[in-house]
């Protein structure tokens, strides 16, 4: 009966999903799409700028959503920095 208690734990645990429906993402998952190190991300979550959720275990845990949010404002600072060449200090 433990063993079974235990096995449902984890499937909840790996599977489950916030009230708002979106999928959470590990900090490595996230670093894998910003391409940084997940220290890296862990930093941008202790700085707010991007929010997470914490496990019961500690560990922080990323909306999916808001990582996409996050992820489309990033590139399309990038962009904008890209496009737009500063003028030369003459």
């Amino acid at each position: 009966m433990f063993t079974e208690d235990l096995h449902e734990k984890e499937d909840v645990m790996t599977t489950s999903t916030p009230a708002s429906g979106d999928r959470l993402l590990t900090a490595s998952e996230v670093a894998e799409l910003f391409r940084v190190d997940p220290k890296t991300v862990t930093r941008w979550a202790r700085s707010g700028k991007l929010a997470s959720i914490r496990t019961p275990g500690g560990q922080r845990r990323f909306r999916q959503a808001e990582v996409q949010a996050f992820l489309e404002d990033e590139s399309s600072t990038e962009s904008w920095s890209e496009a737009e060449p500063e003028p030369d200090a003459e």
